[in-house]
């Protein structure tokens, strides 16, 4: 059982949160220096509080005696951790559950707030832990899985109740990792061994080739077969996605938001490290990411540079392949990115036009007979059948062409929206289109 220390740095890193920090990027700065058990325990804990965040809040209301949006900030957050540990952490006893939260009141400060925050954890457990969703679909649906009611409202008018409430459960729920193969230097199975060698348990994914899903991914950065590049890190929608542009040895290819870099890194393998993928981004430090990322892997076919992907550049030459893997809202990956649930979806209805002209301007780059793929890490349709079928409608010298037809459901679909339930990954947008001329 960890202790309070444990429990500390957890608060810490909500704090960040709440100061619009990115999940991923706080995490990993600041487990950094616990151990292996204490890191497990911290992780789920922080991510399962931010995954939960409404819902702990709304328990909070019901049971506490001052109003959520009164209470201290420290305050707020050891009460959402101590809830949480109720509620989803079966391991924690519930005596060590409050106990543990009063102890961190005086750990941060807050000492005066203990009796407080003992009453409301003590009421809730009296009462069974027991949660009243409210009766509105909607509102249950914001409550229940913790996600802003805006995009709750989103996913149900452009897809179904059904499929809204299918997505935002899948996305509290434990879900497999996966890792891409780098064949230039190793193969599936010799890699899955390197692994287990390592205490990481693997398995073959049957969807793509040299696709592989990974269990304990806390540490696999850090281990040996990382360090030498023999794989990197890369959800298997994202892997679909590059195998739908299915580029091949000798090719030109063009990826125009390609950083950090890993649907590069995956084509220079498909391609045998033989050709040139010319891989842009708008962020300088970013592109540093996609060179370091290539230097591991071996890869010497990716020419990175910083560069506007809005704005067509004359010195890349006609490209065989273009991807568009445009910024979106991001609401395909908030089971990783669980803060994205709560952005108000008014933020970003500016991106549509961005998205188009990014598309736009990638297009120019691909000769006659020349293949397209646009995708987005979201499900929002303005983001996605919009901006492709626009596309088609004002080129007439583009043409659909089916994205991936060794997948049965989608043989003959020229765009496709990924749901997590159907292959265990994020939710993604693929589509592909090719350049006719006129």
């Amino acid at each position: 059982m960890s202790s309070s220390p444990v429990r500390l740095k957890v608060l810490e890193l909500l704090g960040r949160m709440d100061n619009k920090a990115y999940s991923n990027l706080a995490l990993g700065s600041g487990l950094k220096d616990l151990s292996h058990r204490d890191r497990a325990f911290a992780s789920r804990l922080f991510y399962g509080v931010l995954e939960r965040k409404l819902t702990l809040e709304y328990i909070i209301s019901e049971y506490s005696s001052r109003p959520l949006g009164k209470l201290d900030d420290h305050v707020a957050n050891i009460l959402k951790m101590g809830i949480y540990q109720l509620l989803y952490m079966d391991s924690v006893p519930d005596s060590a559950a409050v106990n543990e939260s009063v102890a961190l009141a005086g750990m941060c400060g807050k000492k005066s707030a203990s009796g407080f925050i003992n009453a409301v954890l003590r009421s809730f457990i009296r009462n069974g832990k027991t949660v009243k969703f409210p009766e509105n679909k909607i509102e249950r649906l914001s409550i229940e899985y913790s996600c802003g009611k805006k995009l709750a409202e989103q996913l149900c008018s452009e897809y179904s109740y059904e499929k809204a409430e299918g997505f935002l459960k899948n996305s509290l729920s434990e879900h497999k990792q996966y890792l891409r193969v780098n064949t230039l230097k190793t193969g599936s199975d010799r890699l899955a061994e390197e692994l287990k060698r390592s205490g990481i348990n693997s398995e073959k994914c049957s969807i793509v080739p040299a696709c592989i899903a990974a269990d304990d991914m806390g540490s696999i950065e850090g281990s040996e077969s990382f360090a030498e590049g023999m794989f990197h890190v890369q959800d298997l929608s994202s892997q679909i996605c590059c195998a739908a542009l299915a580029p091949v040895s000798g090719e030109t290819v063009v990826d125009v938001c390609a950083a950090p870099g890993g649907k590069s890194f995956t084509f220079a393998e498909m391609m045998e490290n033989k050709g040139k993928i010319f891989s842009g981004d708008i962020h300088e430090k970013r592109v540093g990411l996609i060179k370091k990322g290539a230097e591991r892997l071996g890869i010497s076919i990716i020419d990175a540079f910083k560069k506007d992907a809005a704005v067509y550049c004359s010195e890349i030459p006609e490209a065989d392949k273009v991807l568009c893997d445009v910024p979106c809202s991001g609401y395909g990956v908030i089971r990783s990115k669980p803060e994205i649930k709560y952005s108000d979806p008014d933020e970003v209805k500016r991106l549509p036009e961005i998205q188009y002209k990014i598309l736009s301007s990638a297009s120019q780059y691909l000769k006659n007979g020349g293949e397209l793929v646009y995708s987005t890490c979201t499900l929002s349709r303005a983001e996605n059948d919009g901006i492709i079928d626009r596309f088609l409608n004002e080129h007439k010298d583009f043409e659909p062409v089916p994205v991936v037809p060794w997948i049965k459901k989608y043989e003959n679909e020229y765009k496709i929206t990924i749901f997590p339930e159907e292959f265990d990954c994020e939710g993604f947008f693929i589509s592909k289109i090719r350049k006719v001329g006129g």
